[in-house]
């Protein structure tokens, strides 16, 4: 809940107005007629008090402001308001998002009770992020002995999250997402330890791991009657390695699995690297019949020249533009032309980050093949996958893969 509305605009009308209609909801408010005397008393603002911030004001304007926000621990949330281009205020929208600031909404100016009580509503409903210095997936991250210990141990685990087509929501793949179930300190995310994997030389061993449980219970899953595309998700340094094709086909072979079955998640910042030895070994990996789904497409360096270069079965929309697109009409457009593109170019196109119906609907509209996200299912161990896809009517009858 808002314990405190605090108003930053240079414009004494507007803040005389604003004042007016926070008074009629009856909630603490102090004004602000410039940033720096805000910023004066930044370090006393509560993380459950609401900021309604001007963009455009002068010595200190409102993105400099949303810097200093972003050096708190726990910054309050904030409405941003402009007038003019409202371009200037999308993009200032997403460098808060960016900033891992709550953007709770966007206004255009000039103000009006329409346009600003829909956003208090909102502001109102919401809640402050839970504090930082009891979640184990911000502080413990590992070190070399004990991620070594980990892989020696069994310690890791693998979930799975559902991709279901948009025409019939039937069952199309599998995404493999590795878990760290650690004994000390719980189930730890992939955000928290893979960098220190990376940096520690250890990515080609945890990338097996996956991989080789990844096919093993695939097998499983086709008992189970889902016949579905398992996805991995490899890094830069995975392809890299010119054996990397070769012992895919080896492990394949190794568990009875077909090729087709699996599909490879691809990044586009991991093409940036080693460009020759990447599309060697990606285009190699095709070869052999094992897709190749470029991941978080739209967000690394010259997407098209990606997509024009190496042989991808699948486009995976990133979840930064599909959480948008039902009120940020540039997201809207940007999802639009990445469906466009995949069918032009003969891809499947999948959207992640699906979290309600709105949002399938809109992707429904665009031409959105497959969608993933919280609405379909989150990630689940294998048990709970099995079990979540008899009572969905996701399984069919038993035939050979």
């Amino acid at each position: 809940m808002i314990s405190k509305l605090h108003v930053i605009d240079d414009d004494p009308e507007v803040l005389k107005q604003l004042t007016f209609m926070i008074s009629r909801i009856e909630l603490s408010c102090e004004a602000y007629s410039s940033a720096s005397q805000f910023i004066e008393i930044l370090d006393s603002v509560d993380n459950d008090a609401l900021i309604v911030l001007d963009l455009e004001m002068p010595y200190i304007d409102g993105i400099q402001v949303m810097r200093y926000l972003a050096k708190l621990e726990s910054p309050p949330a904030l409405i941003l308001m402009n007038e003019g281009d409202p371009s200037i205020l999308n993009a200032a929208e997403k460098l808060g998002q960016a900033h891992d600031l709550r953007v709770l909404a966007s206004i255009n100016k000039p103000l009006s009770p329409d346009s600003f009580f829909p956003a208090i509503k909102k502001a109102l409903s919401s809640s402050p992020p839970p504090s930082p210095s009891k979640s184990n997936n911000i502080h413990y991250i590992g070190d070399y002995d004990s991620l070594t210990r980990a892989l020696n141990n069994d310690e890791f685990e693998l979930h799975y999250q559902p991709q279901v087509t948009v025409s019939g929501r039937r069952l199309s793949g599998i995404e493999a997402l590795i878990r760290w179930n650690h004994p000390d300190h719980g189930l730890i995310y992939p955000n928290t330890f893979l960098p220190v994997v990376e940096n520690n030389g250890l990515i080609d061993e945890v990338t097996g791991w996956v991989l080789e449980n990844a096919t093993i219970q695939a097998a499983r899953f086709y008992r189970e009657g889902m016949k579905t595309t398992v996805s991995v998700n490899v890094s830069a340094i995975n392809i890299r390695a010119l054996t990397f094709p070769e012992q895919l086909s080896n492990m394949l072979t190794r568990h009875d699995m077909n090729p087709v079955h699996l599909m490879l998640e691809v990044t586009e910042s991991a093409l940036m690297g080693e460009l020759i030895t990447s599309l060697d070994i990606l285009t190699r990996t095709r070869l052999r019949g094992i897709r190749l789904s470029i991941d978080d497409f739209g967000t690394g360096y010259s997407s098209l020249q990606q997509l024009h270069r190496a042989p991808f079965s699948e486009l995976k929309i990133d979840r930064s533009f599909v959480s948008h697109i039902k009120h940020d009409a540039e997201a809207r457009s940007i999802v639009k032309i990445c469906v466009m593109l995949g069918r032009e170019l003969g891809m499947t196109t999948i959207a992640e980050g699906v979290e309600d119906e709105q949002t399938l609907a809109i992707l429904s509209d665009l031409g959105c093949d497959i969608v993933q996200g919280f609405l379909i299912a989150s990630p689940m161990p294998v048990n709970s996958l099995c079990a979540w896809a008899r009572k969905n009517n996701m399984v069919q009858k038993s035939e050979n893969n």
